[in-house]
């Protein structure tokens, strides 16, 4: 397991490019909150499919390490997400993960996305994790 201290300061080094900001991590879950930029919208002033895939992963991935520790090499194997309706362009998105299975080789979570300030979610997300083997001694 790692803290939310521990896992912050491991995305801040080795993933700084994200705008993604670690709110919670534990209990086998994570939110993180992403604020929109306008280089992030689609015409018809909508919050674009990759920066909200993207947000997702990240919720994953924290969630993932929160979990089982700092492995750098734990991957994305799939990402499937559901757009359920339009995000407000002028809010930020927030990402909401639980774990649904933690085993040694796969971790499984699901991401429900939101516009900040609301309650109804604007994608749903489904992702499966690789997990390197653990290196003895």
């Amino acid at each position: 397991m790692a803290t939310k201290a521990e896992v912050a300061a491991f995305i801040a080094t080795e993933f700084p490019q994200t705008k993604c900001v670690l709110k919670e991590v534990g209990d086998r879950g994570s939110t993180v909150t992403h604020e929109v930029g306008s280089e992030e919208l689609r015409p018809g002033g909508t919050v674009s499919g990759p920066v909200l895939m993207g947000v997702a992963d990240v919720a994953l991935y924290v969630a993932i390490l929160g979990e089982i520790g700092i492995v750098p090499l734990a991957v994305t194997t799939s990402l499937t997400i559901n757009f359920l309706r339009k995000p407000t362009a002028g809010r930020g998105i927030v990402a909401v993960c639980k774990l649904m299975k933690v085993g040694k080789t796969l971790a499984v979570g699901e991401v429900s996305l939101y516009s900040e300030g609301t309650t109804e979610p604007v994608a749903h997300v489904v992702g499966t994790y690789s997990i390197p083997p653990r290196r003895e001694g």
